[in-house]
């Protein structure tokens, strides 16, 4: 859990844990072509993001601020940058890896298709 707690510095001493084992997500992502939906669902909201290939979009980070980035693809990964983090996303067999590399911290979540 220690990514959490780099990621989520304001957050009180095991905060990150407790948050990380009741929140269970779904996401759903869905292709057709160059344009993207992603859909990340919550017991507490549902969160919507398209975005094309290429072209420049607006997103939300997790701490609420809008950003912009361009999202690509190489070699078979998603990847979106900014001038802040590197987003990489992969499909390994069953499962999704994205790795988010901010500054010297990089956080990996793996998620099993279902």
């Amino acid at each position: 859990m220690y990514y959490l707690q780099t990621f989520f510095p304001s957050c009180s001493q095991g905060a990150p844990e407790i948050a990380a084992k009741m929140c269970k997500l779904l996401i759903v992502i869905e292709q057709n072509g160059k344009d993207f939906t992603h859909i990340i669902k919550t017991a507490v909201c549902t969160t919507v993001h398209s975005f094309t290939i290429g072209k420049e979009t607006e997103t939300t980070a997790v701490d609420g601020k809008k950003m912009k980035c361009t999202f690509r693809e190489e070699d078979g990964k998603l990847i979106a940058e900014t001038d802040k983090f590197t987003s990489v996303r992969e499909i390994q067999g069953d499962n999704m890896v994205e790795t988010v590399a901010a500054g010297s911290v990089t956080f990996i979540s793996r998620s099993k298709r279902v």
